[in-house]
């Protein structure tokens, strides 16, 4: 739903993902607009784990998501849960793409995808500086990080329960499982030793939060998968890429923010973020306790569990890249970030 499409080998990841005549059957069927228009599909992005397409047909215009040409196991229910998710967040206060339909069956495109409204708008890891006014108005960077962060906020408070999401996750008993299912991922494709990963978990399974109160969470919280609206103030447009949503403890949404954030004196640029005139770790966190009504005191341990469970996702991304199951080229790169992350965890242990 970027603005401006990647345009590198869009006829390679369009042929074969999106079949235009399938996809209007389909469309038809469901009742979408624009019966008897030519669809036009074009590529948008592709990150490392989905596709993201652009769909016109006559005057309208949506973003279709579905999984990679070799889909891995378990994305089609994933693509499912996603839309279960946005569905359940309608006319809610939580920045989001309205979801139009959803297709589990295969034979259609080849996996499950669904259909959500464009969205007009920008991302930052599409912009290689930060646009206008954000460019040259350091102050404007301020909204920036508080509207990343009071989206989330705002996401905690929604009741979860009232908005059908009974059974999405197991909120009962969430932090004592985190470290055995995020290590009983890590066997399914362990391949080496990442230095530090014991020391975390060890340390995670002493250390459970005092307060815990269930909530929705994106699951993977960051500048990457959120869109804002053209031009300043900032505003948020849209939080995007929800295949790591569940209903959990919406706190380490808030981690995955903070886990990277410079401190006073740091480096303000960071992979594909410069910081420069945004608030300060401290100052986000008191933001997010304000419109949460959440205790943050505990968010080192948050922070811990982030790094832990971000350096097992990432490690199997690169595992099936290693192993030739995987065709996306930027995967080559989370081989050292797993251990980057497995480090910083291991660290900030020994100083808590």
């Amino acid at each position: 739903m970027l603005d401006e499409a990647d345009q590198s080998g869009d006829g390679d990841r369009t042929r074969g993902l999106v079949d235009p005549d399938r996809l209007g059957q389909w469309m038809d069927a469901e009742g979408l607009p624009g019966s008897g228009e030519e669809i036009q599909a074009t590529f948008v992005t592709g990150g490392a784990s989905n596709e993201l397409f652009e769909i016109q047909r006559g005057e309208h215009r949506w973003a279709l998501r579905r999984p990679p040409r070799m889909v891995p196991e378990g994305r089609n229910e994933t693509m499912l849960r996603e839309y279960r998710i946005l569905k359940a967040l309608a006319d809610s206060n939580v920045p989001h793409p309205a979801v139009r339909a959803v297709c589990a069956e295969p034979s259609v495109l080849g996996a499950t995808f669904y259909l959500m409204d464009f969205v007009d708008g920008w991302s930052p890891i599409g912009e290689s500086h930060w646009p206008e006014p954000f460019g040259s108005d350091l102050g404007a960077r301020q909204g920036l990080a508080f509207e990343l962060v009071d989206a989330i906020a705002r996401l905690s408070r929604v009741d979860w329960r009232a908005r059908g999401l009974e059974g999405l996750g197991r909120p009962d008993g969430f932090h004592d499982r985190q470290v055995d299912r995020w290590y009983a991922h890590l066997r399914r494709f362990e391949f080496r030793e990442i230095p530090g990963l014991n020391d975390a978990g060890d340390w995670l399974r002493g250390h459970r939060p005092r307060n815990y109160q269930p909530g929705i969470m994106h699951g993977d919280y960051q500048f990457a998968n959120v869109m804002f609206h053209h031009g300043g103030p900032a505003r948020l447009a849209a939080i995007v890429d929800w295949e790591m949503g569940t209903v959990g403890d919406p706190l380490l949404d808030l981690a995955w923010v903070v886990m990277g954030w410079p401190d006073e004196g740091e480096v303000r640029t960071s992979g594909y973020v410069d910081y420069t005139g945004m608030p300060n770790r401290d100052d986000l966190l008191d933001r997010y306790a304000t419109v949460s009504g959440r205790d943050v005191d505990d968010i080192d341990y948050y922070v811990v569990l982030a790094r832990f469970k971000l350096a097992i996702v990432l490690e199997g991304g690169y595992a099936r890249y290693v192993n030739g199951g995987a065709d996306n080229p930027r995967m080559e790169a989370f081989g050292g970030v797993v251990l980057d992350l497995a480090a910083r965890a291991a660290e900030l242990v020994r100083t808590i």
